[in-house]
């Protein structure tokens, strides 16, 4: 398998985590690719020119990380990290889901504070720090189970997002309970061995 990666993507770390929590991350070349410059390899995989973007061993490109989760799922003999059935499956993918919206409200952040200020772009921003103000309190109401599935170790890569790219916005004094959470989630391997970094 090959994963067109960037090593500072939070998307890109929930991928590996997954992979690494399955025993499996060694079947996974890593190609690194820059989104915003539309490498020829990458457009020819994904057309969205986005990352990760995972080709099979059989040549199918996949893409946006719950697919390629889910696809590593379905790999190997590990207990799955999608839970099968019943509440446990729906808080998973809840939780993916809740895990995912952080991630994709901070990136939006980030992305309008490279622009030149103005009203309507701080506008933009504001929305997307409440919407990621609000996840982390219903968080603190309801932190996860410490289990590792795709739900907890799409959160945990959310909030080391928070931590690599607002760190002049500690999200833990406010949320104790969701902090104590992740410090013992950390010590997960998936998590220690994918924490993000500036593209080389």
């Amino acid at each position: 398998m090959k994963l067109f990666y960037s090593p500072s993507s939070p998307y890109v770390r929930k991928v590996m985590a997954c992979a690494i929590a399955r025993g499996i991350d060694q079947q996974i070349t890593l190609v690194p690719a820059n989104p915003h410059q539309s490498p020829a390899g990458l457009l020819a995989a994904n057309p969205l020119s986005k990352v990760p973007c995972l080709v099979t061993v059989d040549g199918l490109a996949l893409f946006d990380s719950p697919v390629i989760c889910e696809f590593l799922d379905s790999v190997g003999d590990e207990l799955p990290m999608f839970p099968r059935a019943g509440g446990a499956r729906w808080r998973a993918l809840k939780q993916q889901a809740l895990g995912d919206g952080i991630m994709d409200a901070a990136i939006a952040r980030r992305m309008e504070q490279a622009r030149p200020r103005e009203a309507a772009r701080d506008a933009v921003m504001a929305r997307q720090q409440a919407a990621v103000s609000r996840a982390l309190a219903e968080l603190e109401r309801e932190v996860p189970h410490r289990t590792a599935d795709i739900g907890t170790l799409t959160i945990a890569c959310a909030l080391g997002y928070l931590d690599f790219r607002f760190a002049a916005e500690p999200w833990r004094p406010d949320h104790p309970q969701l902090a104590a959470w992740f410090a013992a989630m950390m010590e997960l391997p998936a998590l220690v061995r994918t924490v993000p970094a500036e593209p080389a």
